[in-house]
């Protein structure tokens, strides 16, 4: 399965299977996790068969249900694009974890963060995690309740694009796939901008609760809908295709 292939069937789930990840897929997710942080130099830490951080209804507030497996997105920088590296970096092992088969979910507070088995230093704080568990083909029908009690309708690729003049097929290819982004309860907040040929991508208010996130998790989605080409990090940054 292509990275493309995982954009078009990702779902988030929060019902899991719950037992250990097997461990070839634990270790490819170790790999790429590896890779990511020495190249960005990000803290991304996988957790294996350790759920306490969503044990119990008030931890999770009933919104997932045997989690024994998770990826810990560490803030630990003052790096302006840091966060969004994370979103991008993030989402970037969500979809290889949809192609070895593994639901995900990108949790930004319905976790326990004390309960994380991190042993952070000081000024370092768990930003968020992804859920990351086999699980069953269909959604429960409590996923599919908390789907509808935490999305808005969609924006169509239209909506969440400028342009000073037709745009190619291939930037459209990339809106597709922006389209099928996650964002926090559906808000899809990023806009692209392409004018005198240079597409631009960013947000109304980088310091704005997980917009930053939201913000590197589109631009990987748009990088792989077009299928070559890389992005700059920070907000209003170019995209240069290949």
């Amino acid at each position: 399965m292509t990275l493309q292939d995982a954009i078009k069937i990702r779902r988030s789930r929060r019902k899991y299977i719950p037992e250990p990840m097997e461990p070839s897929s634990a270790a490819r997710l170790r790999e790429l996790i590896d890779e990511y942080n020495n190249k960005e130099n990000l803290d991304i830490r996988l957790v294996v068969d350790n759920g306490e951080a969503f044990g119990g209804l008030r931890k999770s507030y009933g919104m997932f249900s045997g989690v024994r497996n998770y990826i810990g997105l560490i803030e630990s920088t003052t790096d302006p694009v840091y966060l969004e590296k994370l979103g991008y970096y993030g989402e970037l092992l969500i979809l290889h974890a949809t192609s070895l088969g593994l639901g995900t979910c990108w949790v930004g507070g319905t976790f326990h963060r004390a309960s994380c088995p991190f042993d952070l230093a000081q000024g370092e704080r768990v930003n968020c995690v992804i859920t990351v568990s086999r699980v069953q083909g269909q959604l429960s029908n409590r996923e599919k309740l908390i789907y509808k009690l935490t999305h808005r309708k969609s924006k169509s690729p239209e909506q969440m694009y400028t342009s000073d003049a037709p745009v190619p097929d291939w930037f459209l290819s990339g809106m597709e796939a922006v389209e099928r982004a996650p964002s926090a309860v559906n808000r899809q907040p990023v806009m692209f901008t392409c004018k005198d040929g240079v597409v631009t991508s960013s947000v109304e208010d980088i310091m704005g609760e997980g917009l930053a996130i939201d913000l590197g998790i589109a631009k990987l989605h748009f990088e792989l809908g077009v299928g070559g080409g890389a992005w700059e990090f920070g907000n209003g940054a170019n995209f240069m295709k290949s």
